[in-house]
């Protein structure tokens, strides 16, 4: 329903992203945070997510280990710190092809007449660290991935 918009600003820590879903704020925390849900969408379309360890709440872990169509696996993990249901959820997320850069990214879900407004706001270690993930194609991975959760929700409806 919605178009990604990313905003990186110059010399700032942090990448933004917001995008809104058509469907209510329920549906989309509930597709973020149930462990059967997550690889239906999450990743891109040619790989498959499995969702190793999911603890959904404060101080919970997770992991989830993304299986391109070459074979070749990436890891991701975090620690959960902050889940307030269907309005909020902080997180440590890292990606495991690059130890010791971790991130800590806060979900926040908006309803907005029938319809939730999801912002991502990633703050990175360092100026650096932002870059090189914005560089690596973060972007087109994040459309991937939005489109893809667009679709899981409108099977919902």
């Amino acid at each position: 329903m919605g178009k990604l918009k990313v905003t990186v600003e110059p010399g700032k820590q942090e990448v933004r992203m917001t995008r809104m879903f058509d469907a209510p704020r329920e549906l989309v925390f509930k597709a973020h945070t149930d462990p059967k849900a997550i690889p239906q969408w999450w990743g891109q379309r040619n790989s498959k997510t499995t969702v190793d360890r999911m603890e959904v709440r404060d101080g919970g872990r997770w992991r989830f280990v993304e299986r391109g169509s070459d074979g070749q696996e990436h890891g991701f993990h975090g620690v959960f710190h902050a889940i307030v249901p269907s309005e909020r959820i902080v997180q440590t997320f890292e990606y495991e092809g690059v130890p010791g850069h971790v991130l800590l990214e806060t979900l926040t879900f908006e309803e907005v007449d029938g319809k939730t407004v999801l912002t991502g706001q990633s703050v990175f270690q360092s100026v650096e660290d932002r870059d090189g993930m914005v560089a690596s194609g973060m972007e087109q991975g994040a459309n991937e991935t939005h489109d893809r959760l667009e679709e899981l929700l409108a099977s919902q409806r």
